[in-house]
Protein backbone atom coordinates (compact mmCIF):
# COMPACT_ATOMS: atom_id res chain seq x y z
CA UNK A 1 0.00 0.00 0.00
CA UNK A 2 1.68 3.40 -0.80
CA UNK A 3 1.66 6.60 1.30
CA UNK A 4 -0.23 9.02 -1.34
CA UNK A 5 0.19 11.86 1.22
CA UNK A 6 1.94 12.92 4.41
CA UNK A 7 -0.08 15.48 6.44
CA UNK A 8 0.49 18.02 9.57
CA UNK A 9 -2.21 19.27 11.18
CA UNK A 10 -1.44 21.81 13.97
CA UNK A 11 1.86 19.76 14.68
CA UNK A 12 4.53 21.76 16.63
CA UNK A 13 7.56 20.54 18.84
CA UNK A 14 6.86 19.86 21.99
CA UNK A 15 10.24 22.19 23.22
CA UNK A 16 8.53 25.16 21.43
CA UNK A 17 5.30 24.89 22.93
CA UNK A 18 4.61 28.53 25.13
CA UNK A 19 6.99 29.95 22.51
CA UNK A 20 6.40 32.85 20.60
CA UNK A 21 6.52 31.00 16.91
CA UNK A 22 7.56 33.34 14.16
CA UNK A 23 5.09 32.75 11.10
CA UNK A 24 5.77 29.11 9.44
CA UNK A 25 4.36 27.57 6.15
CA UNK A 26 4.59 23.89 8.39
CA UNK A 27 4.34 24.27 12.23
CA UNK A 28 0.93 25.19 13.47
CA UNK A 29 -1.05 24.66 10.38
CA UNK A 30 -2.47 21.92 8.18
CA UNK A 31 0.62 20.91 5.80
CA UNK A 32 0.43 18.05 2.98
CA UNK A 33 2.97 16.89 1.10
CA UNK A 34 1.85 14.80 -2.33
CA UNK A 35 3.64 11.62 -3.41
CA UNK A 36 5.64 12.65 -6.75
CA UNK A 37 6.23 15.96 -6.11
CA UNK A 38 9.73 17.87 -4.16
CA UNK A 39 9.82 20.01 -1.42
CA UNK A 40 12.46 22.23 0.02
CA UNK A 41 12.03 23.35 3.47
CA UNK A 42 14.26 26.09 5.06
CA UNK A 43 15.00 27.60 8.13
CA UNK A 44 17.35 28.39 10.56
CA UNK A 45 19.59 26.26 12.84
CA UNK A 46 17.08 25.40 15.65
CA UNK A 47 13.81 25.87 13.78
CA UNK A 48 13.46 22.34 14.12
CA UNK A 49 14.51 20.33 10.28
CA UNK A 50 15.44 17.13 11.82
CA UNK A 51 12.81 16.82 14.36
CA UNK A 52 10.55 17.43 11.32
CA UNK A 53 12.19 14.40 9.32
CA UNK A 54 12.52 12.19 12.80
CA UNK A 55 8.64 12.62 13.26
CA UNK A 56 7.74 11.86 9.67
CA UNK A 57 10.17 9.18 9.91
CA UNK A 58 8.72 7.90 13.27
CA UNK A 59 12.16 7.95 15.27
CA UNK A 60 10.62 10.65 17.49
CA UNK A 61 7.07 11.57 19.03
CA UNK A 62 8.00 14.81 21.07
CA UNK A 63 4.88 17.18 19.02
CA UNK A 64 1.96 18.27 19.59
CA UNK A 65 -0.40 18.08 16.97
CA UNK A 66 -1.70 15.15 14.87
CA UNK A 67 0.51 13.27 12.08
CA UNK A 68 -1.37 11.73 9.20
CA UNK A 69 -0.34 9.13 6.64
CA UNK A 70 -2.97 8.89 3.88
CA UNK A 71 -5.83 11.03 6.23
CA UNK A 72 -5.13 8.00 9.28
CA UNK A 73 -3.47 9.24 11.95
CA UNK A 74 0.25 7.59 12.79
CA UNK A 75 -0.55 7.35 16.84
CA UNK A 76 -1.79 4.19 17.03
CA UNK A 77 1.43 2.96 14.54
CA UNK A 78 2.75 -0.17 16.37
CA UNK A 79 6.13 -0.95 15.75
CA UNK A 80 5.69 -3.36 13.37
CA UNK A 81 3.80 -1.51 10.85
CA UNK A 82 6.88 1.35 11.09
CA UNK A 83 8.90 -1.47 10.60
CA UNK A 84 6.93 -1.78 7.45
CA UNK A 85 7.22 1.47 6.15
CA UNK A 86 10.73 2.23 6.69
CA UNK A 87 11.35 -0.66 4.17
CA UNK A 88 9.16 -0.45 2.14
CA UNK A 89 7.75 3.53 2.35
CA UNK A 90 9.85 6.21 3.70
CA UNK A 91 13.61 6.47 2.91
CA UNK A 92 15.21 8.77 5.19
CA UNK A 93 19.03 10.44 5.40
CA UNK A 94 19.42 12.09 8.57
CA UNK A 95 22.08 14.65 9.09
CA UNK A 96 23.98 12.60 10.87
CA UNK A 97 24.33 10.65 8.17
CA UNK A 98 24.83 7.30 10.44
CA UNK A 99 27.28 5.32 8.45
CA UNK A 100 29.51 2.55 9.54
CA UNK A 101 33.09 4.43 9.51
CA UNK A 102 35.09 1.42 9.91
CA UNK A 103 33.49 -0.35 6.15
CA UNK A 104 34.26 0.52 3.02
CA UNK A 105 32.07 2.88 0.61
CA UNK A 106 30.73 -0.21 -1.52
CA UNK A 107 29.96 -2.11 1.98
CA UNK A 108 28.00 0.45 3.57
CA UNK A 109 25.73 0.84 0.57
CA UNK A 110 25.29 -3.21 -0.13
CA UNK A 111 24.22 -3.27 4.28
CA UNK A 112 21.28 -1.06 2.37
CA UNK A 113 20.93 -3.26 -0.78
CA UNK A 114 21.69 -6.32 0.08
CA UNK A 115 18.83 -6.23 2.39
CA UNK A 116 16.38 -4.55 -0.31
CA UNK A 117 17.61 -6.16 -3.91
CA UNK A 118 15.87 -2.80 -5.08
CA UNK A 119 19.25 -1.60 -6.89
CA UNK A 120 21.31 -3.25 -9.51
CA UNK A 121 25.24 -3.08 -9.06
CA UNK A 122 25.41 -1.73 -12.19
CA UNK A 123 23.56 1.24 -11.25
CA UNK A 124 25.31 1.93 -8.19
CA UNK A 125 28.29 2.00 -9.92
CA UNK A 126 26.94 4.77 -12.26
CA UNK A 127 25.78 6.58 -9.04
CA UNK A 128 29.30 6.29 -8.12
CA UNK A 129 30.44 7.58 -10.82
CA UNK A 130 28.30 10.74 -11.52
CA UNK A 131 29.25 11.40 -7.93
CA UNK A 132 32.81 11.37 -8.28
CA UNK A 133 33.73 9.02 -6.02
CA UNK A 134 34.24 5.96 -7.75
CA UNK A 135 37.70 6.25 -6.96
CA UNK A 136 36.78 5.50 -2.81
CA UNK A 137 34.93 2.80 -3.49
CA UNK A 138 36.61 0.45 -1.46
CA UNK A 139 37.97 3.17 0.46
CA UNK A 140 36.86 3.35 4.83
CA UNK A 141 34.14 5.98 5.08
CA UNK A 142 34.93 7.39 8.12
CA UNK A 143 38.79 8.66 5.91
CA UNK A 144 36.21 10.04 3.40
CA UNK A 145 35.20 13.82 3.24
CA UNK A 146 32.43 15.03 4.81
CA UNK A 147 31.59 15.85 1.41
CA UNK A 148 32.19 12.51 0.24
CA UNK A 149 30.25 10.89 2.55
CA UNK A 150 27.45 13.29 1.90
CA UNK A 151 27.32 11.71 -1.46
CA UNK A 152 27.97 8.06 -0.30
CA UNK A 153 25.04 8.33 2.15
CA UNK A 154 22.62 9.47 -0.76
CA UNK A 155 23.57 6.68 -2.88
CA UNK A 156 22.82 4.87 0.27
CA UNK A 157 19.28 6.42 1.12
CA UNK A 158 18.28 5.40 -2.61
CA UNK A 159 18.62 1.97 -2.36
CA UNK A 160 15.20 1.04 -1.42
CA UNK A 161 11.81 0.97 -2.15
CA UNK A 162 10.19 4.61 -1.40
CA UNK A 163 6.92 6.65 -1.62
CA UNK A 164 8.73 9.29 -0.21
CA UNK A 165 12.59 10.10 0.60
CA UNK A 166 13.34 12.24 3.51
CA UNK A 167 16.57 14.42 3.42
CA UNK A 168 17.68 16.44 6.26
CA UNK A 169 20.71 18.51 4.72
CA UNK A 170 21.75 16.15 2.20
CA UNK A 171 24.14 18.80 0.60
CA UNK A 172 25.51 20.89 2.99
CA UNK A 173 28.52 20.03 2.51
CA UNK A 174 28.69 20.13 -1.36
CA UNK A 175 29.74 22.40 -4.05
CA UNK A 176 26.87 23.49 -6.90
CA UNK A 177 28.32 21.14 -9.53
CA UNK A 178 28.14 18.06 -7.21
CA UNK A 179 24.66 19.50 -5.52
CA UNK A 180 23.32 19.32 -8.68
CA UNK A 181 24.15 16.03 -9.92
CA UNK A 182 23.12 14.63 -6.37
CA UNK A 183 19.56 16.49 -7.09
CA UNK A 184 19.28 14.93 -10.77
CA UNK A 185 20.16 11.21 -8.96
CA UNK A 186 17.47 12.01 -6.65
CA UNK A 187 14.78 13.18 -9.04
CA UNK A 188 15.38 10.30 -11.29
CA UNK A 189 14.85 7.54 -8.87
CA UNK A 190 11.82 9.51 -7.35
CA UNK A 191 10.43 9.64 -10.77
CA UNK A 192 10.92 5.83 -11.77
CA UNK A 193 9.07 5.39 -8.20
CA UNK A 194 6.55 8.02 -8.55
CA UNK A 195 7.86 8.77 -5.18
CA UNK A 196 7.84 12.56 -3.58
CA UNK A 197 11.13 14.08 -1.51
CA UNK A 198 11.23 16.07 0.85
CA UNK A 199 14.56 18.00 1.52
CA UNK A 200 15.90 20.71 4.34
CA UNK A 201 18.31 23.00 4.16
CA UNK A 202 19.80 26.06 6.18
CA UNK A 203 21.30 27.70 3.35
CA UNK A 204 22.27 25.32 0.66
CA UNK A 205 19.43 23.87 -0.38
CA UNK A 206 19.34 20.60 -2.69
CA UNK A 207 18.88 21.92 -6.31
CA UNK A 208 15.45 20.47 -7.13
CA UNK A 209 13.95 21.33 -10.23
CA UNK A 210 9.95 22.63 -9.51
CA UNK A 211 10.50 21.96 -5.89
CA UNK A 212 7.81 23.66 -3.28
CA UNK A 213 9.42 26.01 -1.39
CA UNK A 214 8.15 26.05 2.35
CA UNK A 215 9.59 28.24 5.04
CA UNK A 216 9.74 26.77 8.59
Amino acid sequence: MHIDTITLADMLPKVFVGEEIPHSEVWLTECTFHRGKHYLIEAPSGGGKSSLMAYIYGARRDFEGRLLFNGDSVSGFPIDRWQQLRRTNIAYLPQELDLFPELSCIENIRLKNDLTGHIPESRIDEWLERLGIAFRRDYPAGKMSIGQQQRLAIIRALCMPFDFILLDEPVSHLDAANNLIAAEIISEEAVRQGAGVISTSVGNPLLLHSAVNLKL
